[in-house]
């Protein structure tokens, strides 16, 4: 996991640098919620995706003269069959899950792949070093639940 999720983002960055620079191009890394708050049983993928959040940070900084460098953290998002399966509404999961999110639903790829390419557009000009969470306002809880509703 740290191969694919860390590995994988810094040897690709490293190589890319030469050419963003030249293009004044940017980056836009994909983390996760899992990365900046813990997921139960999920340590590994967590550890990994926290690196990918202060891996950005380092990149935003020491390349910010030349280039962008920004992370979106999608929480939940239906890009798995076994994810839209286990969330189909109805089922006593995705009935927990929708308690737990404002937005009352998991993500869509579309919407993911929507916020990378603002931060990828020129509409993003001054933005570097940013997280974006897209999880349907799931990080905005303090993790207690809704004793008044």
């Amino acid at each position: 996991m740290m191969s694919v999720n860390v590995d994988g983002l810094f040897f690709a960055s490293r190589a890319a640098l030469p050419h963003l620079r030249a293009v004044r191009g940017c980056i836009v890394n994909i983390g996760s919620v899992g990365g900046v708050r813990g997921d139960w049983t999920q340590a590994a993928y967590n550890a990994t995706k926290g690196a990918v959040a202060n891996l950005t940070n380092a990149m935003a900084l020491d390349h910010g003269r030349e280039i962008r460098v920004n992370v979106v953290h999608p929480g939940v998002t239906t890009t798995r069959a076994e994810i839209r399966t286990a969330l189909t509404e109805g089922t006593p999961l995705r009935d927990r899950f929708d308690d737990r999110v404002p937005m009352g639903r998991p993500g869509d790829p579309a919407e993911v792949a929507a916020v990378v390419a603002f931060l990828a557009g020129s509409g993003a000009s001054y933005v570097n070093g940013a997280h974006i969470a897209v999880d349907g306002g799931l990080s905005a809880s303090n993790g207690q639940t809704d004793l008044f509703r």
